[in-house]
């Protein structure tokens, strides 16, 4: 007797993974209760879903739109947190409608009439720039008071700094006879030591006009998408955000924000920010193109003096 046993094919395993998916965000649905659901994917990458859901409140009310993000990994929920603490500073965000210990509902800004959704244009527009930097100065300022003495487990990107992250950095850009990698390793604890010391504050790090929510007047701007929020400094912040906006938007940013960041940050960011790059480039299968012109100051020893120029400035303070 033969007997056929069917083999299973992608296309099965793309099912089972949209059925459980579905599951999943329907659990979370039902625990926020969300009352008769209509959901349509939004986008779904690297564990973290977006649905836009259409729902009715009460019986009789009209449907509303929601929008529902799921996080498949815990350690990227920590974003509800960051909604929380960021609604206990009242920081400008997006209202938290409800949370469960995998995913947050959020009203659809697209449906409303207040705000609208960033577009690539802002990034050259000074009045949007200007209305920027009126919430990083709010969470730059707000931040240093919420870290000021407390003990903060938070996602900080001078953490990839370290000794192992180098070496692997180092084999992985062919780089290991750089004259960098052996200056930090001559002198790791005395760098780690100033980085650890550097001050903090509550850092947004992720800027782009896709994170951003424009009121429809223009007069007022915040960030949203708060996976990457976090500690570190100022400047580097600002840097962030100053390197994506045109030369007049970035000139209106900084005439808001006011250009009171000390030296010294800007010194120690000239070294750490390029680094981390590497090492965020370094956990793709194939280097990305956002990460090249890092990787040439690397090789042109642009880092390893500003490294040298960063601890100079150290001593003589």
């Amino acid at each position: 007797m033969n007997i056929n046993i069917r083999k299973e094919t992608p296309a099965d395993y793309r099912i089972v993974e949209e059925l459980t998916r579905k599951a999943f965000y329907i659990l979370q649905l039902a625990e926020l209760g969300v009352r008769n659901p209509v959901c349509s994917l939004i986008r779904s990458k690297a564990g973290i879903s977006l649905y836009r859901v259409e729902c009715v409140e009460h019986v009789e009310s009209e449907r509303k739109n929601l929008i529902l993000k799921v996080f498949e990994n815990q350690e990227d929920a920590r974003e509800i947190g960051n909604y929380l603490m960021l609604s206990e500073l009242e920081i400008p965000t997006l209202p938290l409608l409800g949370f469960t210990k995998n995913a947050i509902l959020l009203p659809d800004v697209e449906s409303g009439d207040e705000y609208r959704l960033g577009r690539e244009s802002d990034l050259n527009n000074p009045k949007t720039a200007r209305a920027i930097a009126k919430w990083y100065r709010m969470l730059h300022e707000k931040g240093r008071g919420y870290l000021s003495g407390r003990e903060a487990p938070m996602y900080d990107e001078s953490d990839m700094l370290t000794v192992d992250n180098m070496g692997m950095v180092a084999e992985k850009t062919g780089t290991a006879e750089n004259m960098l990698w052996q200056a930090i390793a001559d002198d790791y604890s005395t760098i780690r030591g100033r980085i650890d010391a550097l001050p903090r504050t509550l850092v947004y790090n992720d800027f782009y006009w896709t994170n951003l929510i424009v009121s429809k007047n223009g007069e007022s701007a915040f960030m949203f998408d708060y996976n990457l929020l976090g500690k570190g400094t100022a400047y580097g912040d600002i840097r962030n955000v100053t390197s994506s906006l045109s030369r007049e938007a970035a000139e209106a940013f900084m005439r808001e924000y006011g250009d009171d960041i000390d030296d010294g940050q800007k010194k120690a960011d000239a070294f750490i920010a390029p680094l981390v790059t590497l090492v965020s480039a370094c956990g793709y299968d194939a280097f990305p193109s956002w990460a090249k012109s890092a990787l040439e100051e690397l090789k042109n020893g642009d880092i390893l003096r500003h490294l040298k120029e960063w601890l100079d400035m150290e001593a003589d303070g």
